[in-house]
């Protein structure tokens, strides 16, 4: 694995970044009423998202980067779940739900993808 100076070298961390930067868009217009509901819920996950990528990374031990970066996944599927649901009770369009979810796959992806990696290289 190429080695990195940075958590901000990491392309699952700078798309995670990019992530938050348009969901935090998309909820702008939500309900007031879900002000302490779904956007503090969603803010909380996809915040989550890189900053246990940057945590972990961190740590500077490869266990507990794995750890971190599970807790990172465990996140956006969280996410992926707050923002269907803002999807169905039509708090968000079906275009910045179609984008969401492509971005959302794509870093679920290179999460699983990172850390089986890493696991193998502790063997």
């Amino acid at each position: 694995m190429t080695k990195v100076n940075s958590f901000k070298d990491l392309l699952v961390w700078q798309k995670s970044m990019e992530l938050t930067v348009f969901v935090y868009s998309s909820i702008k217009k939500l309900p007031q009423a879900e002000t302490f509901g779904l956007v503090n819920q969603i803010q909380k996950s996809v915040v989550s998202v890189p900053s246990n990528i940057a945590e972990g990374y961190g740590r500077n031990q490869t266990r507990d980067f794995i750890r971190f970066l599970q807790i990172s996944l465990g996140s956006l599927f969280e996410l992926q779940t707050q923002m269907e649901i803002c999807y169905r009770l039509d708090y968000i369009d079906k275009k910045e739900y179609a984008i969401f979810h492509k971005n959302s796959i794509e870093i679920a992806k290179m999460l699983t993808s990172l850390i089986s990696k890493l696991k193998l290289s502790m063997h």
